[in-house]
């Protein structure tokens, strides 16, 4: 488990601190990088957060489905 959450935090420093990676919108990184992740490692519940106020939570339902709830903010 701790090799899983270690892989999670370079995926969320790498889209944040790398200028070479363009930057996705909150919505697209957690619809892509974080389902595959959360698939990849059968995870039943996954709740992120990427310290500027945008959330994401992954709940695995019965039908094997994905139930994604993520909330952006934007600052201009």
């Amino acid at each position: 488990m701790n090799t899983s959450v270690e892989e999670l935090r370079e995926i969320l420093d790498d889209t944040k601190n790398s200028p070479e990676i363009k930057r996705q919108k909150w919505s697209g990184f957690v619809e892509s990088e974080v389902v595959n992740f959360f698939d990849k490692h059968k995870i039943e519940k996954l709740s992120i957060e990427d310290g500027n106020g945008n959330k994401a939570k992954l709940i695995r339902i019965k039908d094997s489905g994905i139930k994604i709830e993520y909330f952006s903010t934007i600052t201009i």
